[in-house]
């Protein structure tokens, strides 16, 4: 199953759980990719005493999850593209919604 997360905050929990399932999902054969747009492009400023949002990233990245990031939110915030956060379209979400089966929005 091609599953697309669409994620819209910095919010340490939720971004957490986010990828959580996100890593459940490959390490289940299904395809995975994170739309990262409002202030979810913000995930690699997230510092947390009780949710490790940068291991699950990393967890993820490492099962071969993509992440995309709207460039114009990252624009807004003076943010630019890294490794984690590549600089996206709204045709790539409107591309990652057509291929999805499902489509999870958090935040």
């Amino acid at each position: 199953m091609n599953i697309g997360i669409v994620l819209g905050t910095n919010d340490p929990e939720t971004v957490w759980n986010a990828f959580r399932l996100g890593v459940t999902a490959l390490k289940a054969q299904h395809e995975v990719v994170v739309f990262l747009m409002n202030k979810g492009v913000e995930i690699e400023d997230i510092t947390d005493g009780k949710y490790d949002v940068k291991g699950q990233v990393d967890a993820f990245r490492e099962q071969k999850g993509r992440i995309l990031a709207c460039g114009t939110c990252m624009k807004s915030r003076q943010k630019g593209e890294s490794a984690v956060c590549p600089v996206s379209t709204m045709k790539d979400l409107l591309a990652l919604i057509e291929k999805s089966d499902k489509v999870l929005t958090f935040g």
